[in-house]
């Protein structure tokens, strides 16, 4: 079944979504002359029908993976099961992978909401707003169950690379991943991932979680002629995937680290009431680089 799109503009850049795979950004590319500003999606990519081969989707109830087979609320044990083919835990919540209702569009606006009840009950509301080459993405939850529990949010862009592609952003410390893919233990950023200036991304696979970031990117794309200037509200931890021989790489703003819910203290996660909701705002500001 063909999946229905909703397109945006500006005077700079298109952007098109697919609302029925999980609010799924699938292009967002250059007027002047259709360059990818995120990762391209084909239509084999599209007819696939999963979020993960497409350009961004959002990341809720919880970003990234939970391990231990659920996590601890204040009203007891919520069991969680793996819930993709490829993965054994638990990714990324249960947004990505339900259809999202479109609630208003424009020529380059579009709100869409999701009510869901897995794995527990939740609203979930994203404003997506094209202005002069500004890609705005606000998306927030609001819990509907009788019960308290915790809540993280995230998007998932997927960013073109090359040999040339460079990245500035600032961190204190990074969280390490263990051999199941989940935050271990917090370091003192090491040098190898010092991006305080312009830096080529890492050769060597990269999928951890950075902590003390204070909302403030740049990704440069010096072969293609533009950046994208990264602005973000409601976190401080970014998530950097830089998988081995591939052409993209992922810089995810989150709210917690990967497996906050069982880290001490539970970084950066939101313990919501009913009715009570928390938000994340990027925007991806494309800018031409001037000689």
């Amino acid at each position: 079944m063909a999946t229905t799109l909703l397109t945006l503009g500006d005077d700079l850049t298109q952007l098109t979504l697919a609302p029925e795979l999980g609010a799924s950004l699938v292009n967002w590319s250059r007027r002047s002359d259709g360059r990818p500003l995120l990762r391209h999606s084909d239509d084999l990519a599209l007819a696939a029908g999963n979020p993960r081969r497409l350009a961004c989707y959002p990341l809720l109830p919880w970003s990234n993976r939970i391990g231990g087979g659920g996590f601890d609320t204040p009203a007891g044990w919520l069991a969680l099961e793996a819930n993709t083919e490829h993965e054994a835990l638990p990714i990324h919540g249960s947004a990505w992978q339900q259809p999202w209702q479109v609630v208003n569009v424009t020529s380059d606006s579009a709100r869409l909401q999701l009510h869901s009840q897995h794995p527990f009950p939740y609203h979930a509301d994203l404003q997506v707003r094209l202005d002069a080459g500004r890609l705005q993405l606000s998306l927030q939850a609001t819990h509907a169950g009788n019960q308290p529990t915790w809540y993280g949010l995230g998007l998932h862009p997927y960013l073109p690379r090359n040999t040339h592609t460079q990245l500035q952003v600032q961190a204190n410390g990074v969280w390490l991943s263990d051999e199941n893919k989940l935050s271990s233990r917090w370091i003192e950023l090491p040098e190898v991932w010092n991006f305080d200036a312009p830096t080529a991304l890492p050769a060597q696979v990269v999928d951890h979680a950075f902590s003390g970031w204070p909302g403030h990117a740049r990704i440069i794309q010096h072969d293609d002629g533009y950046q994208l200037l990264c602005e973000a509200q409601g976190t401080e931890v970014f998530l950097l995937f830089c998988p081995q021989d591939q052409p993209f790489f992922c810089f995810e703003p989150v709210s917690h680290p990967v497996n906050a819910h069982h880290l001490p203290g539970r970084p950066g996660l939101h313990l919501l009431h009913p009715g009570q909701t928390c938000q994340l705002t990027v925007t991806l500001h494309y800018q031409a680089l001037t000689n």
